[in-house]
């Protein structure tokens, strides 16, 4: 009894529900240049990001040579005030990997909720 039932278990008919995959919008171009530029290497040609990295780039330089300047003055008034105003050089570097650092954050985002404008 047992080999008849195992040969026609074997000989059920399975039924295979076809699951088609979710369409996806084909990339333009443009959106797969940004993908890569985004996550792998490459020329952001993005007026906007570079406007804003220049803006964040500007603002930490000024921000660093009043700061040094006023810490030259207030704590060393010995030295001279312009020596203070070396502090813009942290203020470059600052400014230019805080802004990267914020750019690269925001584009993963907007990759993962799929816009690749």
């Amino acid at each position: 009894m047992d080999d008849q039932q195992q040969d026609s278990r074997s000989e059920e008919q399975v039924e295979l529900e076809i699951v088609e995959e979710p369409s996806r919008k084909d990339l333009s171009g443009k959106e797969s240049y940004n993908i890569v530029t985004d996550t792998l290497i490459g020329y952001n040609g993005r007026r906007s990001d570079n406007v804003f990295q220049a803006k964040a780039i500007g603002i930490s330089l000024l921000l660093g040579a009043v700061l040094g300047t006023v810490y030259i003055m207030l704590f060393d008034p010995s030295t001279p005030w312009p020596v203070g105003a070396i502090g813009g050089t942290p203020g470059i570097i600052l400014g230019l990997f805080g802004s990267g650092f914020y750019l690269m954050i925001y584009r993963m985002v907007k990759h993962l909720k799929g816009d690749h404008d």
